[in-house]
């Protein structure tokens, strides 16, 4: 086979300034390319704020899963707290309406007038829907309180008494609440349908209830809101009947009604209760002597 040796020749020229053209472009656009490092490294406040701004997002994110997380708790802690607390319906019922008018002793330890509410929660239940009371809502106060449970948990309590007692009451029952002395339950009489059995079966401490003396006609001090229950069941109310024998209300209270036995809840002479009561002049049911009302203590005002 004859090949022609000058085209051979052309051909190896040509591919030369091929080679020598390829490779000069490639060199330039070398030259003039940059990492995404050096870009960063020859433009610092450009990469700054991108980078401030990925770290904002992401920080953002996280704060805002955090404090997602930690609302949710407080919300839950929040919730596990209101429902251990008694909803109270006089409390309820009063609410802000006469602030004006409030007495506040200590924190938590106030009494005030009867808002239109709760006058309204009351009447036909322990104050009669009658017009020959011997009482008026004016002469009435809503008492709200601290007192430790039977737990030992502290816990809300409250009361409907007579004004000339209010005072009494609040320093009564805030030094009851320093000493951790021990109230079941502080409840109005209404919760109970106005039903002083039922009130003192349920171990109830209350004062206010329009009714007379149980096994009589006459007026009971709870009338006029000068008389308290404390404690009911584990101190009962005693009567005699004319065999000698007794009669104890709550007749669930049976078990209480010896009083030389040690029990817990004992109201007798020598229980801070009974002392705190008398030496602000209330009367203890429990030195009577027709009866025995060991849960009692009421106080007399000139009418």
């Amino acid at each position: 086979m004859n090949i022609d040796r000058n085209k051979i020749l052309k051909a190896v020229a040509i591919l030369a300034l091929l080679c020598v053209a390829v490779f000069g472009l490639t060199s330039l656009f070398k030259k003039n390319s940059i990492t995404l490092q050096e870009y960063a490294e020859s433009n610092p406040e450009i990469a700054y704020q991108k980078s401030t701004t990925d770290a904002s997002f992401d920080k953002n994110e996280t704060d805002s899963a955090d404090a997602a997380e930690t609302n949710s708790t407080e919300n839950l802690q929040n919730e596990d707290t209101i429902s251990t607390i008694p909803t109270l319906v006089g409390a309820s019922l009063n609410g802000e309406a006469m602030i004006e008018q409030r007495i506040t002793y200590e924190d938590a330890f106030y009494y005030e007038p009867l808002s239109d509410n709760l006058r309204r929660y009351i009447t036909g239940v322990s104050f009669p829907d009658a017009d020959d009371l011997r009482i008026s809502y004016d002469d009435l106060r809503y008492v709200h309180i601290l007192h430790y449970d039977f737990d030992g948990n502290p816990a809300e309590g409250e009361l409907i008494c007579n004004a000339t007692i209010a005072q009494d009451l609040v320093e009564i029952f805030y030094e009851l609440y320093l000493n951790e002395y021990h109230l079941e339950k502080v409840r109005l009489i209404d919760e109970y349908d106005g039903d002083d059995t039922a009130s003192m079966e349920d171990n109830n401490t209350s004062c206010f209830n329009y009714r007379v003396v149980e096994g009589t006609t006459s007026l009971s001090k709870h009338a006029l809101g000068l008389a308290l229950d404390i404690n009911p069941l584990y101190n009962p109310y005693i009567t005699y009947e004319e065999d000698g024998s007794e009669k104890v209300s709550p007749v669930a209270a049976l078990t209480y009604a010896d009083r030389d036995t040690s029990f817990p809840y004992k109201i007798d002479e020598n229980d801070l209760c009974y002392k705190l009561f008398t030496e602000r002049g209330f009367i203890w049911g429990g030195n009577w002597n027709s009866c025995k009302d060991y849960q009692h203590f009421q106080k007399s005002i000139q009418e």
